[in-house]
């Protein structure tokens, strides 16, 4: 029996600025609907690793290989429409327009009608905006936002944005979803809603996660694999149960609670 590839291999990246080393040898898989998530101190070279799988950044050696195609050297959006969508640290949506009109800018983005076609509202173009508003609505009934759908983003709470924005990666039909801190500054009832809404993207939707995270509550209790990194290396990966137990992990961390900063 063939062995299964994974969804994404991250084999062996080095990444330097300037003299610095940000990412030094880091290798690690995501398997096919899967959820793995990457921990560590600030610093450690989590987002690096993101700016590199969504073409920001550069490597200096290695190779991305994602669905059996390589990426380390494709633009962002060659790698976004191969199926990968990013959410960020910090909240990226357009403040002033609804949580449906944020949403349907990421659908309207894998529709294939031209501009002459939009300009003049064509058939194609018709069936593509009852195809966008179908998608975007689905999005916003599975993630609970029904009531905010005419809302201005600004004036939603936090844990309210960070939900449209994961509806915005989502709108893209990724095959793997990149979230950066999704649970950063929510309060308890906010991260276990966050992470409902990511375990049912993966089982439900069947999109493999990739997660940044501090909280190392949420990250035990839903990813089924764990990379450690600290100052640019990996020192670790394994299940939650393995990483949690592992001398190298233990040792960095000595001192640590439920949160690693």
């Amino acid at each position: 029996m063939a062995e299964l590839k994974p969804l994404l291999k991250f084999d062996n990246i080095s990444l330097s600025f300037g003299g610095i080393t940000a990412l030094k040898d880091v290798s690690f898989d995501v398997e096919k609907n899967s959820i793995t998530s990457i921990i560590g101190p600030n610093g450690a070279g989590k987002t690096s690793i993101f700016n590199c799988i969504s073409g920001i950044y550069t490597p200096d050696s290695g190779n991305i290989i994602f669905d059996d195609k390589e990426i380390t050297n494709m633009r962002p959006n060659k790698i976004a429409e191969l199926g990968i969508a990013r959410t960020f640290q910090n909240i990226e949506l357009f403040e002033n327009l609804s949580v449906l009109e944020n949403i349907l800018t990421g659908v309207h983005r894998r529709l294939d009608y031209g501009i002459l076609s939009g300009l003049f509202y064509s058939n194609k173009a018709k069936r593509g905006e009852l195809y966008a508003r179908k998608k975007a609505e689905d999005i916003i009934d599975f993630l609970e936002i029904e009531e905010y759908r005419y809302s201005y983003v600004m004036s939603l709470p936090y844990g309210i944005q960070k939900r449209v924005e994961l509806g915005r990666a989502l709108a893209l039909a990724p095959k793997l979803i990149l979230l950066d801190e999704p649970a950063a500054g929510m309060n308890n009832e906010e991260t276990e809603d966050i992470a409902r809404f990511i375990i049912d993207i993966n089982e439900e939707l069947n999109i493999s996660v990739l997660l940044v995270d501090h909280d190392m509550n949420m990250v035990t209790d839903i990813a089924h694999q764990i990379t450690v990194l600290n100052f640019g290396e990996k020192i670790a990966d394994g299940t939650p149960d393995q990483v949690v137990k592992n001398d190298s992990v233990i040792e960095a961390y000595v001192g640590s609670t439920k949160k690693w900063h």
